[in-house]
Protein backbone atom coordinates (compact mmCIF):
# COMPACT_ATOMS: atom_id res chain seq x y z
CA UNK A 1 0.00 0.00 0.00
CA UNK A 2 1.07 3.38 -0.61
CA UNK A 3 1.70 6.26 1.68
CA UNK A 4 -1.65 8.07 0.41
CA UNK A 5 -3.89 5.32 0.18
CA UNK A 6 -2.87 4.86 3.94
CA UNK A 7 -5.15 7.72 4.31
CA UNK A 8 -7.41 7.77 0.99
CA UNK A 9 -7.49 3.84 0.96
CA UNK A 10 -9.41 3.74 -2.21
CA UNK A 11 -5.99 4.91 -3.61
CA UNK A 12 -4.67 1.20 -2.78
CA UNK A 13 -7.54 -0.17 -4.96
CA UNK A 14 -6.73 -2.32 -8.53
CA UNK A 15 -9.33 -4.10 -10.67
CA UNK A 16 -7.91 -6.16 -13.39
CA UNK A 17 -9.30 -8.29 -16.59
CA UNK A 18 -7.60 -9.79 -19.23
CA UNK A 19 -6.81 -6.66 -20.81
CA UNK A 20 -7.87 -3.54 -18.79
CA UNK A 21 -6.59 -1.77 -15.60
CA UNK A 22 -8.95 0.11 -13.50
CA UNK A 23 -7.95 1.79 -10.19
CA UNK A 24 -9.24 5.20 -8.82
CA UNK A 25 -8.24 8.06 -10.89
CA UNK A 26 -5.10 9.98 -8.64
CA UNK A 27 -4.04 13.55 -8.98
CA UNK A 28 -1.08 12.78 -11.23
CA UNK A 29 -3.54 10.64 -13.40
CA UNK A 30 -6.14 13.80 -14.31
CA UNK A 31 -3.86 15.03 -17.52
CA UNK A 32 -3.95 12.02 -18.82
CA UNK A 33 -7.89 11.69 -18.32
CA UNK A 34 -8.19 15.36 -19.82
CA UNK A 35 -6.22 14.69 -22.94
CA UNK A 36 -8.32 11.74 -23.59
CA UNK A 37 -11.44 13.92 -22.80
CA UNK A 38 -10.00 16.14 -25.47
CA UNK A 39 -9.40 13.49 -28.11
CA UNK A 40 -12.99 12.96 -28.37
CA UNK A 41 -15.60 10.72 -26.69
CA UNK A 42 -19.05 10.92 -29.16
CA UNK A 43 -19.17 12.78 -32.22
CA UNK A 44 -20.10 16.34 -32.30
CA UNK A 45 -24.15 17.06 -31.10
CA UNK A 46 -24.68 13.63 -30.21
CA UNK A 47 -23.95 13.37 -26.45
CA UNK A 48 -24.72 10.09 -24.61
CA UNK A 49 -24.27 12.19 -20.91
CA UNK A 50 -27.32 13.54 -19.31
CA UNK A 51 -24.99 16.64 -18.55
CA UNK A 52 -23.28 17.02 -21.80
CA UNK A 53 -19.81 18.23 -19.71
CA UNK A 54 -17.10 16.46 -22.94
CA UNK A 55 -18.67 19.53 -24.92
CA UNK A 56 -17.21 21.98 -22.42
CA UNK A 57 -14.66 24.37 -24.32
CA UNK A 58 -11.00 22.99 -24.10
CA UNK A 59 -9.94 25.47 -21.36
CA UNK A 60 -12.92 24.74 -19.02
CA UNK A 61 -12.79 20.75 -19.72
CA UNK A 62 -9.81 20.19 -17.69
CA UNK A 63 -10.75 22.24 -14.41
CA UNK A 64 -14.65 20.89 -14.39
CA UNK A 65 -13.17 17.39 -14.71
CA UNK A 66 -10.44 18.13 -11.64
CA UNK A 67 -13.35 19.28 -9.44
CA UNK A 68 -15.73 16.73 -10.06
CA UNK A 69 -12.80 14.34 -8.94
CA UNK A 70 -11.79 16.27 -6.03
CA UNK A 71 -15.58 16.45 -5.49
CA UNK A 72 -16.02 12.87 -5.39
CA UNK A 73 -13.48 12.14 -3.11
CA UNK A 74 -14.01 15.01 -0.54
CA UNK A 75 -18.01 13.74 -0.37
CA UNK A 76 -17.44 10.19 -0.27
CA UNK A 77 -18.63 8.65 3.07
CA UNK A 78 -20.48 5.36 3.65
CA UNK A 79 -24.11 6.70 3.12
CA UNK A 80 -22.85 7.70 -0.59
CA UNK A 81 -20.19 6.99 -2.12
CA UNK A 82 -18.32 6.75 -5.85
CA UNK A 83 -15.24 5.39 -7.03
CA UNK A 84 -14.02 7.05 -10.09
CA UNK A 85 -11.97 4.16 -11.61
CA UNK A 86 -9.70 5.66 -14.81
CA UNK A 87 -9.23 2.43 -17.30
CA UNK A 88 -6.13 1.87 -18.69
CA UNK A 89 -5.63 -0.24 -22.22
CA UNK A 90 -1.68 -1.17 -23.04
CA UNK A 91 -0.47 1.65 -20.83
CA UNK A 92 -2.59 4.60 -22.09
CA UNK A 93 -5.49 5.70 -20.57
CA UNK A 94 -8.65 5.65 -22.28
CA UNK A 95 -11.69 6.45 -20.30
CA UNK A 96 -13.38 5.93 -16.82
CA UNK A 97 -15.43 3.21 -15.27
CA UNK A 98 -17.56 4.38 -12.17
CA UNK A 99 -19.73 2.83 -9.55
CA UNK A 100 -21.64 4.46 -6.91
CA UNK A 101 -24.22 4.00 -4.18
CA UNK A 102 -26.52 5.63 -1.58
CA UNK A 103 -27.51 4.62 1.57
CA UNK A 104 -25.59 0.64 0.70
CA UNK A 105 -25.87 -0.65 3.98
CA UNK A 106 -29.77 -1.10 3.23
CA UNK A 107 -30.08 -1.22 -0.10
CA UNK A 108 -27.35 -3.02 -1.15
CA UNK A 109 -27.19 -1.19 -4.81
CA UNK A 110 -24.86 0.51 -6.88
CA UNK A 111 -25.04 2.56 -9.95
CA UNK A 112 -22.80 2.81 -13.18
CA UNK A 113 -21.72 4.86 -15.75
CA UNK A 114 -18.46 5.17 -17.75
CA UNK A 115 -17.27 6.95 -21.06
CA UNK A 116 -14.23 5.82 -23.36
CA UNK A 117 -12.72 7.27 -26.44
CA UNK A 118 -13.92 7.10 -29.46
CA UNK A 119 -10.50 5.38 -30.79
CA UNK A 120 -11.17 2.13 -28.93
CA UNK A 121 -14.62 2.07 -28.92
CA UNK A 122 -16.32 -0.99 -30.44
CA UNK A 123 -13.67 -3.41 -29.20
CA UNK A 124 -15.65 -4.78 -26.50
CA UNK A 125 -13.85 -2.73 -24.11
CA UNK A 126 -17.05 -0.88 -22.78
CA UNK A 127 -18.59 -4.29 -21.76
CA UNK A 128 -14.93 -5.59 -20.15
CA UNK A 129 -14.90 -2.56 -17.75
CA UNK A 130 -18.61 -3.21 -17.16
CA UNK A 131 -18.37 -6.45 -16.39
CA UNK A 132 -15.33 -5.73 -13.99
CA UNK A 133 -17.60 -3.25 -11.82
CA UNK A 134 -20.53 -5.81 -11.47
CA UNK A 135 -18.07 -8.49 -10.56
CA UNK A 136 -16.64 -6.64 -7.79
CA UNK A 137 -19.85 -5.26 -6.34
CA UNK A 138 -21.42 -8.87 -6.25
CA UNK A 139 -18.44 -10.94 -5.16
CA UNK A 140 -16.33 -8.31 -3.43
CA UNK A 141 -19.25 -5.40 -1.89
CA UNK A 142 -22.22 -7.98 -1.51
CA UNK A 143 -24.20 -5.49 -3.80
CA UNK A 144 -28.41 -7.28 -4.75
CA UNK A 145 -28.25 -5.14 -7.39
CA UNK A 146 -26.66 -3.26 -9.94
CA UNK A 147 -28.90 -0.09 -12.01
CA UNK A 148 -27.68 1.97 -14.59
CA UNK A 149 -29.20 4.29 -17.24
CA UNK A 150 -28.86 5.61 -20.80
CA UNK A 151 -30.76 7.99 -23.57
CA UNK A 152 -33.16 5.41 -25.50
CA UNK A 153 -31.47 6.47 -28.58
CA UNK A 154 -28.11 5.22 -27.38
CA UNK A 155 -28.10 1.45 -28.53
CA UNK A 156 -24.45 1.17 -28.08
CA UNK A 157 -24.43 1.18 -24.57
CA UNK A 158 -27.94 -0.50 -23.87
CA UNK A 159 -26.51 -3.44 -25.89
CA UNK A 160 -23.97 -3.66 -23.53
CA UNK A 161 -26.40 -4.14 -20.71
CA UNK A 162 -28.34 -6.46 -22.47
CA UNK A 163 -25.01 -8.60 -23.53
CA UNK A 164 -24.15 -8.85 -19.80
CA UNK A 165 -28.17 -9.81 -18.73
CA UNK A 166 -29.37 -6.49 -17.52
CA UNK A 167 -32.71 -6.70 -17.70
CA UNK A 168 -35.08 -3.09 -18.93
CA UNK A 169 -36.60 -1.14 -16.01
CA UNK A 170 -39.01 1.06 -16.88
CA UNK A 171 -38.42 4.98 -18.86
CA UNK A 172 -38.39 8.01 -17.67
CA UNK A 173 -38.48 11.41 -19.34
CA UNK A 174 -35.61 13.53 -18.51
CA UNK A 175 -33.48 17.07 -19.52
CA UNK A 176 -30.78 15.50 -21.04
CA UNK A 177 -27.89 17.59 -22.31
CA UNK A 178 -30.49 20.84 -22.34
CA UNK A 179 -33.42 18.33 -24.46
CA UNK A 180 -36.27 16.37 -23.64
CA UNK A 181 -35.00 12.41 -23.93
CA UNK A 182 -36.41 9.15 -23.23
CA UNK A 183 -34.11 7.66 -20.90
CA UNK A 184 -33.94 3.57 -20.27
CA UNK A 185 -33.46 2.29 -16.94
CA UNK A 186 -31.91 -1.07 -16.52
CA UNK A 187 -31.35 -3.09 -14.04
CA UNK A 188 -29.03 -6.31 -12.89
CA UNK A 189 -28.88 -9.19 -10.25
CA UNK A 190 -26.23 -11.87 -9.76
CA UNK A 191 -29.23 -14.17 -10.92
CA UNK A 192 -29.44 -12.28 -14.33
CA UNK A 193 -25.55 -11.42 -14.52
CA UNK A 194 -24.07 -13.21 -17.48
CA UNK A 195 -20.50 -13.66 -16.03
CA UNK A 196 -17.68 -12.98 -18.08
CA UNK A 197 -15.09 -16.18 -18.43
CA UNK A 198 -12.47 -15.07 -16.70
CA UNK A 199 -11.53 -14.12 -13.39
CA UNK A 200 -11.34 -10.22 -11.76
CA UNK A 201 -8.17 -10.01 -9.75
CA UNK A 202 -8.46 -7.22 -7.59
CA UNK A 203 -5.86 -5.76 -4.73
CA UNK A 204 -6.70 -3.43 -1.88
CA UNK A 205 -10.07 -4.29 -1.43
CA UNK A 206 -10.21 -4.74 2.63
CA UNK A 207 -9.13 -1.29 2.98
CA UNK A 208 -11.58 -0.09 0.57
CA UNK A 209 -14.32 -1.94 1.55
CA UNK A 210 -13.88 -0.62 5.41
CA UNK A 211 -13.67 3.26 4.48
CA UNK A 212 -16.78 2.65 2.64
CA UNK A 213 -18.28 1.00 5.84
CA UNK A 214 -18.68 -2.52 4.24
CA UNK A 215 -18.71 -5.34 6.71
CA UNK A 216 -15.99 -8.19 5.41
Amino acid sequence: MTDLARFWPPFGLTLATPRLTLRPIRDEDIPAAVQAALGGIHEPGRSPFSRPWAESPADELGPNMAQWYWRCRGTMSPQDWTLLLGIWHDGDFIGCQDVGAKDFATLKTVSTGSWLTRDVQGRGLGKEMRAAVALYAFDWLGAEVAESEAAAWNQQSLGVSRSLGYELNGTTRANWGGQLRDVQKVRLTPATFKRPDWTLEVQGHEPTAKHLGIDL
